[in-house]
């Protein structure tokens, strides 16, 4: 790494000690039956995971803690149920440090996974992503939700004019010419900490099975946020595939944005994958 590494040696970053979070979730067999079984069927309650491990509630409620803390696990309120859903982001990153750099014409098996992970009980293919930004909730809200902040840093803007729930919103492109390239509802909306809208193409929202739904879960984590982006009711896996490389790179922009004054210096969309 860095050529004075040795006067670093005890300085432990905040990566390293993430890092260690997730080997040692991983190190546990149980924690890693609670993720085969999220890998299974996502979006499971806590009484389901139980009945599948055969544990005591307080047992798997301390275990999936540990998962959470690693950001394996991220979790969804449906009303009084708390769904779990399984993040495969750390896992993707290890990949990318420990195995891609030695390996990396082979051992994809991971990212199939990810794809298969994003998936829940019903038919139609579920994406969560859990990211976590040095900020607050109302920013991170006010990013999500203003004209010319998401200009900035998705490309688009998304306009709605009060964004209250039965709303309508537009996804406009950024040159001049108005065109919205997705439209939708405000299913809900709580600021600073719940959005729900749904989305399809102009033209295609009143057509069964051609509107998805989206789902921002903006929560105060220590002194940082935790954001939760849940995209359901995906047309199929392509879409699915699709809307798993766009959300991160998406959100990694609006993540710089807020931490550092500026979106990434490229657009990360933009940049060919290998």
């Amino acid at each position: 790494m860095q050529a004075i590494a040795c006067l670093t040696l005890g300085v432990r970053s905040d990566d390293e000690a993430g890092t260690d979070r997730v080997f040692k979730a991983l190190a546990d067999g149980t924690r890693r039956r609670l993720l085969d079984r999220l890998h299974e069927r996502n979006g499971q309650t806590l009484g389901e995971l139980c009945a599948q491990v055969d544990m005591a509630r307080q047992s798997v409620t301390q275990h999936l803690a540990v998962l959470e803390a690693a950001n394996l696990v991220g979790t969804v309120r449906r009303g009084r149920e708390k769904l779990h859903y399984l993040n495969p982001v750390p896992l993707h990153e290890m990949q990318e440090r420990w195995v891609d750099k030695f390996e990396r014409p082979r051992l994809r098996a991971l990212s199939a996974l990810k794809r298969r992970a994003e998936e829940d009980m019903s038919d139609r293919p579920t994406f969560v992503y859990v990211t976590y930004i040095a900020s607050t909730p109302e920013k991170v809200w006010d990013a999500l939700t203003d004209a010319d902040l998401t200009a900035r840093y998705w490309g688009h803007s998304n306009v709605s004019q009060d964004w209250r729930p039965g709303s309508r919103w537009e996804h406009r492109r950024t040159d001049g010419s108005g065109v919205a390239d997705v439209v939708g509802t405000v299913v809900e909306s709580e600021r600073p900490t719940r959005l729900v809208t749904t989305w399809a193409e102009p033209g295609e929202e009143a057509r069964e099975g051609r509107r998805s739904r989206v789902t921002f879960d903006i929560l105060p984590h220590g002194g940082i946020v935790r954001l939760t982006v849940t995209h359901e009711d995906l047309a199929d896996e392509a879409a699915a595939a699709e809307v798993g490389t766009g959300w991160p790179a998406v959100l990694a922009n609006l993540k710089s944005l807020l931490e550092t004054g500026s979106p990434l210096p490229q657009e990360p969309w933009l940049v060919p994958g290998d």
